[in-house]
């Protein structure tokens, strides 16, 4: 894993999670990335807060089903105490719900577990990364025009991160349900879809004998 050239010399980690396991492999995966340091550590939504208002963390890692209360509670909370604090989701779920729900509670990432520490190190450079151009698109734009366009497409940007990991990951684990086929239908929209997502959609298509929509996609790989 490599630090990015986009990110600080130094990025402070919050890890809230009320399994032993996950925090401690979580925290030795953060500490072979160069220039990150774990400032504290939660067992539970409420001290993730706590914590995250006493040591100003730059990312948390929040996991979604905590006692007392849960991560998405926990990542509204901070977040609107701390706006610029990038919170990313980790769960064992891997449906288009908790992700709407993720999103909606203003996460900027979102890992399934288990997860890789490749995986961790990609999704904190590309957040990080998204944070610097949406900086930069709002410094160069009129002071006017800059709030609502430059939050709309950021909005956009993030909406679509997070579907294609998931998408990705329903992939991987060929998933041919209705869940997967409603992510990448929302994909599909974009004339600029990647070819993969299309023939993965296909291939639900034609399992689930759409062949009116398969019919239609099919003009499209052509």
């Amino acid at each position: 894993m490599t630090q990015s050239t986009e990110s600080p010399e130094q990025l402070r980690f919050l890890i809230a999670d009320d399994m032993t396991e996950t925090r401690r492999s979580t925290r030795l995966m953060l500490s072979l990335i160069p220039g990150a340091e774990v400032v504290a550590i939660a067992k539970n939504g409420r001290e993730a807060i706590e914590l995250a208002r006493q040591q100003k963390p730059d990312f948390a890692l929040v996991d979604v089903n905590m006692p007392q209360m849960n991560g998405l509670q926990a990542v509204r909370a901070m977040i609107d105490e701390n706006p610029i604090l990038a919170c990313i989701i980790i769960s064992a779920e891997r449906d288009t719900q908790t992700l709407l729900e993720a999103m909606s509670a203003g996460a900027r990432g979102y890992l399934t577990k288990p997860f890789t520490g490749d995986q961790l190190s990609s999704t904190i450079d590309s957040i990080w990364k998204r944070k610097r151009a949406h900086a930069a698109a709002v410094a160069n734009q009129p002071s006017s025009a800059a709030p609502a366009a430059t939050n709309t497409g950021f909005l956009r940007q993030q909406r679509d991160f997070f579907l294609v990991e998931l998408a990705n990951e329903y992939i991987r684990t060929r998933r041919t349900d209705e869940k997967a086929m409603q992510v990448l239908e929302i994909l599909a929209q974009d004339t600029q879809c990647e070819p993969r997502f299309l023939t993965a959609l296909a291939m639900i298509y034609a399992l689930n004998h759409q062949w009116g929509k398969l019919k239609i996609l099919a003009a499209r790989l052509e």
